[in-house]
């Protein structure tokens, strides 16, 4: 019998009869994943990160991505996952919980890509609890997981090529997820085709918006049609210290039971020009959300969509690589493009009151979607 005993195992957090180290799926696509990203208030630069381990694939991997001006410059990480969670470096790479839900830190060290950095998220909300996703092909489920958002600042530095940005806590804005169950990943399963139960694509939009007092929330999944297949929305309290943080539910957060958005889209691209969010509290007051792009950051850059360096792909005991692409000189409907994240100036209007934010907006559409005038899996917007 191998061991599979680890340092987790001796804290009173077991949820089944196995050890800490055994998933309690044995579905090959199982995971347990940390984002992040954060953005200088007013563009000069925007950065994300994801490090996520795939136990049933034997993988752990690791991202970092930062866009300055038009460059975007990426570091990619991967090595075999180790049995004891508490071990999350994969080479230069790694992840400290400073203090859970109050400090995590992202730390790339001196390597030979070029590219560095030492981060600490500090939150000002607690964590916001999101739906569950849940997507079927066929009789079989292929993602089904859980999340939280949480939304802060950040301190620190990052390096390019010798040259230091530095990261205030006073001005640079960022949001990070927590996410685990099991989703589409890796090398693709060998055998019989899974069967679509309809018309191939996806439409997602994700909103975390920074306030002053306050944050929002909004995501959702559209049909083919532009029904919504899952959507909510949240006004969430923002504290002034972490020390003010509730543990546990936070009484002043309201998960909103209306909410919607509108999109006018950038001519020949599926990439957003401005955007809106509409939400509703529990007094039917709408909080009107007007939404202005600064910054593009693609989504290739952590690895998604990435024919070499995507998630939970093996890549051996350990190896990492770093690369770099002119914004400006990529294709718009180039299917690894589509996927974006945009740093967006933020308006929000409730009644005769007016705040200034600033925030995330995320698209990915693939395929046909009714209200966008997309006809295909991959066509431009016509105006």
């Amino acid at each position: 019998m191998s061991q599979t005993i680890t340092s987790f195992d001796d804290y009173c957090i077991h949820q089944t009869t196995d050890p800490i180290a055994i998933p309690v799926s044995a579905e090959r696509n199982f995971y347990d994943r940390y984002w992040f990203n954060g953005f200088d208030k007013d563009g000069a630069f925007f950065f994300e990160s994801g490090f996520g381990i795939y136990p049933n694939r034997h993988v752990m991997d690791g991202h970092f991505s930062v866009v300055i001006g038009d460059d975007q410059y990426s570091f990619h990480t991967s090595c075999r996952a180790p049995m004891d969670r508490t071990q999350t470096t994969a080479g230069p790479m790694s992840i400290e919980v400073v203090e859970p839900m109050r400090k995590i830190r992202i730390l790339v060290r001196p390597n030979d890509t070029g590219i560095e950095c030492d981060l600490v998220f500090h939150a000002r909300t607690a964590p916001v609890q999101e739906d569950k996703n849940v997507m079927s092909e066929g009789v079989r489920v292929i993602m089904e997981n859980s999340r939280f958002t949480q939304y802060g600042f950040w301190q620190g530095y990052i390096s390019i090529n010798g040259e230091r940005h530095e990261v205030n806590l006073a001005t640079t804005y960022g949001t990070r997820d927590k996410s685990w169950g099991y989703r589409p990943v890796g090398e693709p399963e060998a055998g019989a085709p899974g069967l679509l139960n309809g018309e191939p694509g996806v439409y997602w939009v994700w909103a975390p918006i920074h306030f002053e007092n306050f944050c929002t929330h909004y995501a959702t999944f559209q049909d083919r049609d532009g029904n919504p297949t899952q959507e909510g929305g949240a006004i969430i309290p923002a504290y002034s210290s972490m020390e003010q943080i509730p543990e546990g539910d936070d009484d002043g957060l309201y998960h909103t039971k209306k909410c919607s958005h509108n999109i006018n889209w950038q001519k020949g691209t599926r990439w957003t020009e401005t955007s809106s969010v509409q939400l509703f509290d529990a007094d039917n007051t709408e909080y009107s959300i007007e939404l202005t792009p600064l910054v593009r950051f693609q989504i290739l850059g952590i690895g998604y969509h990435h024919s070499e360096w995507g998630h939970a792909f093996w890549k051996g005991e350990e190896a990492y690589a770093g690369e770099h692409w002119k914004l400006s000189e990529l294709d718009p409907l180039d299917y690894r493009h589509i996927h974006i994240h945009q740093v967006a100036k933020a308006k929000l209007t409730r009644g005769n009151e007016t705040f200034e934010g600033i925030g995330t907006f995320e698209t990915i559409c693939f395929g046909r979607h009714d209200p966008s005038g997309f006809k295909d899996i991959l066509d431009g917007f016509e105006g």
